[in-house]
């Protein structure tokens, strides 16, 4: 108990440049909260600490701008541990693309950082002595979570319900209040510890009860019986070829060969009805090469479906467009398109191109041209299996925007190519998030990845069968079913504004008394 006053008291004295240093190396310690270390006490003590540098900042002069830096300085921190996998995407093309690496690494990390700069520095506005702060912490942070990943296209990689990673059941609340009602109890949870660092311990100990209240009600829900599984036997091909020789013409024609070897490749038990290929497998828009709809006709014959990420080419001579595109095969029908309608920006187009090109800056894909957006997601009915919604690349990211909630699907695709994500952290990840939307929506995904991790998610996020980093092969598994919409899938963040509300409302009722 001294010892932990003792560091508290410590945090609190700090002044100067030293508090912002202080913030900054805890942020750079919270990442360990995310995949793949999965630590999240990490992540808890890391927000503890912010909550004792607003504490500190409060009680000098310009409260409001001394929290902002220390918001600013922390998630910072976060982010450029977080998100350090991002330099790779830079190193596939180093003659045109190294020399802004330095710029990706900070200033990205710098500029999602406002957020928790912005949200601090409201929070200290609020700021009172006890439980009040905490309840106005969580909810402003919470808040700049969520215009995080919504303005500007939007970013929401890494929200702190994501630390969440060790504990599946804990995650299972992600089906009432989504990831970013989660990420609220989380900041929550952790801002509570600074009472600890006070000396107090009523409030740490209510919101501990309420997580263990969480993983209770997720322990119940994984041993209560799932869905049955469909009986579709699935394929996923994971041909693990490096991204510098995807873009490479002398490796065109050995990278469709390995396509076709895999998809051809003897089965173990029964054959598989659905064949699956990741993000921009096809090495050329693969509707423009007669050959290869030839062969493609041969590996769907016998009632077989081929479905496979490639580029499409529209338009004419002069005015061509270009799509992230998705391709469901069949024998007997002409092919369903699905095009990518959320594009990563620098990535796949440049935002400002005509201001950007012009000082050098180009996207990190291959060809001049930025890509087109499709217009919005969709369902597509398959032949002996659920309709489903397909999902390119980091599209899956975005919490209640993953389907079109007219017309639920039986389960979701996610084809990518992770390889732009570095050999760690960053795939495991994306991976990490597509389980959460898995658990929000009630609904299987099944992801096809070109270097991995391709995998097979059940509707309450378990991963069935998955195929490792590095390595070439093919995942053959059964489609797991679906379960009956969620609350989430049904009302959204709905449950996120009643939580935030009732802790606003709090905080206002604990500060009046």
């Amino acid at each position: 108990m001294n010892a932990a006053f003792r560091l508290g008291d410590a945090v609190i004295r700090q002044t100067g440049w030293r508090r912002p240093a202080l913030v900054f190396i805890a942020g750079l310690i919270s990442a360990a909260g995310f995949a793949p270390l999965d630590f999240f006490p990490a992540l808890l003590a890391g927000y503890a600490i912010l909550v004792l540098a607003i504490d500190s900042a409060d009680a000098g002069p310009r409260p409001v701008r001394r929290a902002a830096l220390a918001g600013w300085a922390f998630a910072f921190g976060q982010f450029l541990a977080g998100l350090h996998w991002i330099g790779y995407a830079f190193l596939v093309q180093p003659d045109a693309h190294l020399w802004q690496l330095p710029f990706a690494l900070i200033l990205l990390p710098a500029g999602l950082a406002l957020f928790g700069g912005l949200a601090a520095g409201l929070a200290a506005l609020f700021w009172r002595e006890g439980p009040v702060r905490l309840l106005v912490f969580a909810v402003l942070m919470t808040a700049g979570e969520w215009l995080r990943g919504h303005l500007f296209t939007g970013f929401p990689w890494n929200l702190a319900g994501y630390g969440w990673g060790a504990s599946l059941a804990v995650l299972q609340s992600a089906s009432v209040i989504g990831i970013y009602g989660l990420t609220f109890l989380t900041i929550l949870l952790g801002a509570s510890f600074a009472e600890i660092l006070r000396g107090r311990w009523r409030a740490p100990a209510i919101v501990t009860g309420l997580f263990l209240c969480l993983w209770g009600a997720g322990a119940m829900r994984l041993a209560a019986p799932g869905p049955a599984d469909t009986g579709v036997q699935l394929r996923i091909v994971q041909p693990d070829i490096p991204q510098r020789e995807k873009i490479d013409r002398a490796f065109m024609a050995r990278n469709w060969q390995r396509l076709v070897a895999l998809t051809e490749k003897p089965a173990k038990g029964r054959r598989p009805g659905i064949v699956i290929w990741p993000e921009a497998a096809t090495p050329f828009p693969v509707a423009r090469v007669p050959g290869a709809l030839d062969m493609i006709q041969l590996l769907t014959g016998a009632g077989r479906t081929l479905i496979t990420g490639s580029e499409r080419v529209a338009g004419r001579p002069g005015d061509y467009r270009f799509y992230n595109s998705l391709y469901i095969f069949t024998a007997t029908a002409a092919p369903q398109v699905y095009d990518k309608f959320h594009l990563v920006p620098f990535g796949e187009y440049v935002p400002f191109a005509g201001l950007l090109n012009g000082m050098g800056v180009t996207k990190l894909t291959a060809g001049e041209t930025g890509f087109s957006a499709g217009d919005g997601p969709h369902v597509y009915r398959l032949s002996g299996a659920p309709p489903v919604s397909p999902l390119i690349c980091y599209e899956i990211i975005f919490p209640g925007a993953v389907t079109d909630h007219r017309h639920r699907p039986g389960w979701f695709v996610n084809v990518t190519d992770d390889s732009w994500f570095g050999p760690w952290a960053g795939p495991r990840q994306h991976l990490m998030i597509a389980r959460v939307r898995a658990i929000e929506e009630g609904l299987p995904v099944v992801r096809a990845a070109n270097t991995g991790i391709s995998a097979v998610i059940d509707a309450r996020g378990a991963v069935r069968a998955r195929l490792g980093l590095g390595r070439m092969g093919v995942l053959d598994a059964r489609l797991p079913g679906a379960l009956a919409p969620t609350p989430y899938a049904r009302f959204g963040d709905g449950a996120l504004l009643v939580l935030l509300a009732a802790a606003w409302a709090g905080a206002y009722l604990l500060a009046r008394r």
